[in-house]
């Protein structure tokens, strides 16, 4: 990692350091920016992405692409389009070129029907926003997320989310409590 690799900011799964390769990863926020799950008919599930809304800020991490290789990190994200941003505030010196994936509502077909939210792809993001955040970084996800009408396919016993994880008991209760506190409806897979 030299100072000049330009870096990616992460909102979702990128900010669980699990799901990724990308070292020396910080917290840093996005001004400008807030979440909304996508329902596209590129995917069978709702896809969360950023989108620019002002006034608004979303907590994540900064993470280096070394040698500007971005083949790897566009090939997991290729629904999105990676745009540089200006808006991110972190602590590295010099500040480095910064981009953000995000899906503008007109570049996919819409879906016919919204979209499920994939549970495991919802446990990995929650849980990396508890392990950097707290569960006030947790409620801060929730609150700067739109689209919870979507429903939530309940998936854990056989994850369709590739890059899954293990939660521990507390990190599968904190999910259940704000998708119960937030009404949103469960499918059974």
């Amino acid at each position: 990692m030299h100072a000049t690799d330009p870096h990616f900011f992460g909102y979702g799964s990128l900010v669980n350091r699990r799901t990724h390769v990308y070292g020396g990863a910080r917290p840093a926020v996005a001004e400008g920016w807030r979440r909304v799950w996508r329902h596209t008919a590129l995917r069978p599930f709702a896809i969360l992405t950023a989108v620019p809304a002002p006034g608004t800020r979303i907590e994540g991490l900064v993470a280096a692409v070394p040698g500007a290789d971005w083949a790897a990190l566009d090939e997991r994200e290729f629904a999105y389009d990676r745009v540089l941003t200006a808006d991110v505030s972190h602590d590295l010196a010099p500040p480095p070129e910064v981009a953000i994936y995000t899906i503008p509502e007109d570049k996919h077909p819409p879906a016919p029907e919204p979209t499920a939210i994939l549970l495991s792809y919802l446990d990995v993001v929650v849980q990396g926003y508890l392990r950097e955040f707290g569960e006030a970084g947790v409620a801060r996800f929730f609150e700067t997320t739109d689209g919870w009408e979507a429903p939530v396919l309940q998936d854990r016993a056989d994850p369709a989310y590739p890059r899954a994880q293990p939660l521990t008991p507390q990190e599968l209760a904190l999910v259940d409590h704000w998708l119960d506190r937030l009404a949103c409806p469960l499918l059974q897979a």
